[in-house]
């Protein structure tokens, strides 16, 4: 292999292990190889077109490289989200893309005839993250979700052929709620890019201004904000846990995992006070499993 070959395989293995940080899990062991090998195939495409919207890329300027984007244009998101929407497409109309991650996603998109729609939604989610960087209300900031999280929940639906419009539903309830969860671990850190997810109308409702986001430590009105918004994640994931009980075997395993790294996230904010500004609060990896334990409990009982 090249050296430029093997740099653009260590920046997409260092894309890949990301995994490991995420509040849930993403292709665990216990799954079939096969769905692994699909899972982490679409969290590949996630991840990547994440760390583009997010500036986060591999240094060296593999994959802006990869996705034939000139040097000079290689720091700007939308220039790389216009290439990486480009490479995807060849994806889906049979041509040869370039980016090792998205080579790798072709066979799960043929396996399961995936449509372009999900993955075209994220590219969009990513994009407005360029474009619009606070959100006026709850329904605003739902509607931005429906872009950047709903959509990874029904790619895995649709790779374990387990896709009905109920099951998307509840799957939509607890992606969301994953998503504003991860908003609300990284306050700080949108911030410093410029970003704002808590809804306008509520900083104004407990008081908060953007000054007190930026403090090294959370006041009484920004905990009670977060507490807030913690509540209303809390209700979607609750709306969202029959999703569980609705499938089977090592399926109903993983999806319990989602729920449950949610609910040990939330549990991880609440314990540090609700102060997540001087950094994210993360839960250790056995409250996960106890509180993913917990899921499967419940759906055992419902079902």
């Amino acid at each position: 292999m090249t050296a430029a070959g093997e740099a653009h395989e260590a920046s997409a293995r260092a894309t890949l292990d990301k995994a490991a940080d995420e509040n849930f899990p993403v292709a665990p062991f216990f799954l079939p190889r096969d769905w692994r090998d699909d899972l982490m195939a679409v969290y590949g495409f996630a991840r990547l077109v994440d760390d583009i919207g997010d500036g986060d890329l591999a240094p060296g300027g593999a994959d802006a490289r990869s996705l034939g984007v000139d040097p000079a244009e290689a720091d700007d998101p939308l220039v790389l989200l216009d290439a990486f929407e480009a490479d995807l497409r060849r994806v889906f109309d049979g041509e040869t893309p370039r980016h090792p991650l998205l080579s790798a996603l072709r066979p799960t998109v043929r396996r399961h005839s995936l449509t372009p729609e999900p993955f075209l939604g994220l590219v969009a989610a990513n994009r407005q993250d360029q474009l619009v960087r606070r959100y006026g209300t709850w329904d605003d900031l739902l509607a931005y979700c429906e872009l950047s999280a709903t959509t990874v929940g029904r790619m895995v639906l649709a790779v374990t052929g387990t896709s009905s419009p109920e099951r998307i539903r509840r799957s939509d309830a607890v992606c969301t709620a994953l998503q504003i969860v991860e908003h609300l671990q990284d306050v700080a850190e949108d911030l410093a890019r410029d970003r704002v997810y808590l809804p306008a109308e509520d900083l104004a409702r407990f008081g908060v201004t953007e000054e007190d986001l930026a403090a090294p430590t959370a006041n009484a009105s920004v905990r009670a904000l977060i507490a807030y918004e913690c509540g209303r994640a809390r209700d979607l994931l609750d709306e969202g846990t029959a999703l569980v009980g609705s499938v089977h075997g090592r399926l109903r395993l993983l999806l319990a995992g989602f729920v449950g790294g949610g609910r040990a996230a939330l549990a991880a904010i609440a314990t540090a006070g609700h102060d997540v500004l001087p950094g994210p609060p993360k839960a250790a990896k056995a409250h996960v499993l106890r509180e993913t334990g917990a899921v499967l409990r419940e759906a055992c009982r419902k079902g």
